[in-house]
Order: structure tokens, then C-alpha cells, then sequence
């Protein structure tokens, strides 16, 4: 055995993989993202610009493109990663007007700088363009996942609305939240992509099944970030789940092994918005009290494992023939998983 092997530190699970085997791919969807904004209204293109610009790890049209991938491509790809990728843009632009949000990934909000009723309008605009691509598919099961996808996104973000303030709310209820709000799009996009290829229905589920485990680790994560890391590291304002009273997996677990000391606290701040000073450093004291946030991440590390699981089902299907592609897209979705549940930005 070589022991100097074994002492090795190993590297940080990284997305870099994936970015890389699908660069080329991704490459056409910005392009296409560019073309499907133009609008005669300058104000549309100028608007859903600055949002997408900014950038983010653009994971959703990546899910898209690898789920094709592992069908052997489809040229209807590119299309819809970029509807799926407006699907997305359309749900943060709604996201922010309801939160009230002024920073995203770093930059001021579009609803910051053009105000509400341009941000839900241009949100409106992408939804409809998603839906446009979808169509030029020609593929009707497709366009019927996304469009269910995105009906259960905005059923997520009414129940989200319903639970802000209640810092009595259950586990069950925050995770049927985070399913529809995120982790549905991360599957629907992998499902479509396999789909729209002509894999066949084992590997479609697989599919969907990674993208829901991927989501929910996803989502888990940026719930237990938002308590954990500066607004630097984050690109958002530290915190923001805290003042705007949203019901998150720290705070459920930190509020149902709590003193009824804690409980009030929680109750004025999350439950009546009765904020003071000093209240987000207490409410980190007690989530530490209670290892919240490490926990949090070992629930977000098992939906991490059963989206490499899900990869198994895929493995066993495409065993036969299997090209080096493929391999390498498996790989790297793998370990797309582990960094969802071990990510610091």
C-alpha cells in the first residue's frame, strides 16, 4: 500500500467537472438565452439581462444538457436548457418582489433598481419564452413535465407564504416546500433533457430522481448557509431567511429541541417580526446550541447519496455499449451530488 497516498487530503467535491464536459453545450444555451430575450421593449431585455448576467452555477440548464447526454444528445437540447433556465430567471425575478429581496448573487435585485411591476412583468415575459421553446421541441410529454414543474413552483412558494411565521411548522411541511419550490425544476430539467433524447422510460425516471435528491440537498444547504456564511461568501445579504421569517430546517430543529426561553424568542422574531438588535447573533448562538446547522447537513448529505443513487439505475442501463461520454457524465454528476451537500457558496 502507498501510504503517502492515504494521507493526501482529498479535494473538495467540485461542479467543475460537469461545467467542463458540458461547456460547449453551454456555450450555445447563453447564446440562445441572448437571442430568446430580444424584445422591442428595451426595458424587457435590459432587465431579464442584468438577472442572468450575474451569472449563478446555472445548474438547471447543465441537469438539462447531462440528461441528454446520456441518451447520446438531441439537438432540441439547447432549446430547452434555455427554457428551463428562463423558468428559473422568471421564478427569482417573482422570488425577490415577494421577499422584498435588495441583493442577489452580489448585485442589487432587478425589482431593487426597475422596481416590482417590471420585475413581475419580465418574469411573465420569460415564463412565456420558456413555454415558446418548450413547444419547438415538438415533444408534448416534455412541455407537459415542464409545465408541471412550474405550476408546482408556484404551489411551493404559496405554501412557503402560508408557513413564514410559524416557527411551530413540522419538518413535513418545510420539505414538501423546498420539493416544489426547488427540487421539482432540478428534476423535471434532468427528466426532460433524457426525454427529449429518446432514453427510455428507466433512465427518464433515474433522471428525475437525481435532479429531486439534488434539489432538496440543494436547497437544504442554501437553507443552512444563509445562517452560517458572510454576505460576501454568500452573495446575499446573511440573514435574509431570519428577517424575512421564512421556516427553515435549522430553525425547526433548533425550535423542537428548544427551552421555552428559546421558543419565545423564536415566536417574537420568526413568528411576530418583532426584531431588535443583536437577535440574528442570538438565534445562531441557539442553533449552535443545538448543532442545527451541522445537522442540517447531514440531512442534506442523505438526499445527496440517493441522487448518486439514482445514478446506479442509469449505470445498469446503459451498461451495454456505454461510451466514454456517458461514463464521464456519470462521473461527474456523481460528484455534482456530493458538492451539493458539502458547498460553501
Amino acid at each position: 500500500m502507498n501510504t503517502a497516498s492515504t494521507n493526501t487530503p482529498q479535494a473538495a467535491p467540485s461542479l467543475a467537472p460537469l461545467v467542463a464536459l458540458l461547456a460547449g453545450e453551454m456555450e450555445k444555451v447563453n447564446a440562445r438565452i441572448i437571442e430568446r430575450m430580444a424584445s422591442d421593449v428595451p426595458l424587457v431585455p435590459e432587465l431579464a439581462g442584468h438577472l442572468i448576467a450575474a451569472g449563478g452555477k446555472r445548474l438547471r440548464p447543465l441537469l438539462t444538457l447531462a440528461g441528454a447526454g446520456l441518451a447520446g444528445g438531441s439537438p432540441h437540447a439547447v432549446g430547452l436548457a434555455t427554457a428551463v433556465e428562463f423558468i428559473h430567471s422568471a421564478t427569482l425575478l417573482h422570488d425577490d418582489v415577494i421577499d422584498e429581496s435588495k441583493l442577489r448573487r452580489g448585485r442589487d435585485t432587478a425589482n431593487a433598481l426597475w422596481g416590482n411591476d417590471a420585475s413581475v412583468l419580465v418574469g411573465d415575459f420569460l415564463f412565456a419564452r420558456a413555454f415558446e421553446l418548450m413547444v419547438e421541441t415538438g415533444n408534448l410529454s416534455v412541455l407537459g413535465r415542464l409545465s408541471n414543474a412550474s405550476a408546482r413552483i408556484t404551489e411551493g412558494e404559496i405554501k412557503q407564504m402560508t408557513i413564514a411565521g410559524v416557527p411551530g411548522t413540522n419538518a413535513d411541511d418545510y420539505l414538501d416546500v423546498i420539493r416544489n419550490k426547488t427540487a421539482i425544476l432540478f428534476a423535471a430539467a434532468a427528466a426532460a433533457g433524457a426525454e427529449v433524447a429518446g432514453a427510455n422510460q428507466t433512465v427518464i425516471d433515474a433522471a428525475h430522481n437525481y435532479g429531486l435528491q439534488l434539489g432538496m440537498a440543494f436547497q437544504i444547504m442554501d437553507d443552512a448557509m444563509d445562517y452560517s456564511l458572510s454576505s460576501e461568501a454568500m452573495g446575499k445579504n446573511s440573514g435574509d431567511d431570519f428577517l424575512d421569517q421564512k421556516i427553515t430546517l435549522p430553525l425547526i430543529i433548533a425550535y423542537g429541541d428548544g427551552t421555552d426561553a428559546e421558543r419565545n424568542f423564536w415566536q417574537r422574531t420568526i413568528g411576530e417580526g418583532a426584531f431588535a438588535d443583536g437577535d440574528f447573533d442570538t438565534a445562531c448562538r441557539i442553533l449552535d446550541r443545538y448543532d442545527a446547522i451541522d445537522r442540517s447537513v447531514t440531512e442534506a448529505e442523505k438526499y445527496a447519496g440517493a441522487a448518486a443513487a439514482a445514478l446506479d439505475r442509469i449505470a445498469d442501463q446503459t451498461n451495454t455499449g456505454r461510451t466514454s461520454a456517458i461514463t464521464a457524465l456519470l462521473d461527474a454528476l456523481s460528484e455534482a451530488a456530493r458538492f451539493a451537500a458539502h458547498r460553501q457558496n
